[in-house]
């Protein structure tokens, strides 16, 4: 069992409901997503995000590689709390699956300082995107290492957001805009997040 097992059921605290109702605001102004919107939102936790997505967009499509987080959806999906039309994934681009599907619109918040190794993820979203379609990425600014302080956590302490840019454009990302949306507090320090927002490349139409 993961750690994401074990805190799944008590996931949804008011400072984490907080924390997705700002950033899913920050997400609308910055995309304009309307009733078509095809969303996947990735390493989606317990689904707050996309619950404060639900009435903006069109179908949602919730993945995360944590069974307690599944879990929890998927009660949310019984309760009405997700939409019913909702699908949840168990899903982990770092492993290099990519599902035959496409997207307008990615969402990942919190997530990517979990991850080692960007370079198979950014890819995987950049494959899920229609051309012009957008990713969203929220996440810490970087930081001094305090925020995931036990011995246990091997992702990275935040991001130097001019270099989450550059590899954002390498995996095939253009016009990447970054601003500060939220700052949350833990254990007295405090910590900002940021938006990256940022599109899918067309492909050059075939010369005649």
């Amino acid at each position: 069992m993961s750690s994401f097992d074990e805190k799944a059921a008590t996931w949804d605290d008011q400072a984490k409901t907080k924390r997705a109702h700002v950033v899913a605001a920050a997400i609308r102004r910055a995309v304009n997503p309307t009733g078509a919107t095809r969303v996947l939102e990735y390493g989606a936790g317990t689904g707050l995000v996309s619950q404060e997505l639900a009435g903006s967009v069109g179908p949602l499509t919730l993945a995360d590689p944590s069974a307690g987080m599944r879990e929890v959806m998927h009660s949310k999906l019984a309760t009405g709390a997700l939409p019913a039309s909702s699908r949840i994934w168990d899903l982990d681009l770092s492993a290099g699956r990519i599902p035959d599907e496409r997207f307008d619109l990615v969402v990942t918040v919190m997530t990517l300082h979990h991850i080692p190794d960007l370079t198979p993820v950014l890819d995987g979203f950049a494959r899920l995107l229609d051309s012009g379609g957008h990713l969203c990425v929220v996440d810490l600014v970087k930081e001094d290492g305090s925020f995931h302080h036990d011995g246990d956590f091997h992702g990275h302490h935040g991001f130097d957001t001019q270099d989450l840019s550059t590899k954002l454009e390498s995996a095939g990302f253009t016009d990447v805009h970054v601003e500060q949306v939220y700052e949350v507090v833990k254990d007295g320090a405090t910590y900002p997040l940021f938006l990256a927002t940022c599109t899918k490349v067309g492909c050059e139409a075939p010369s005649s």
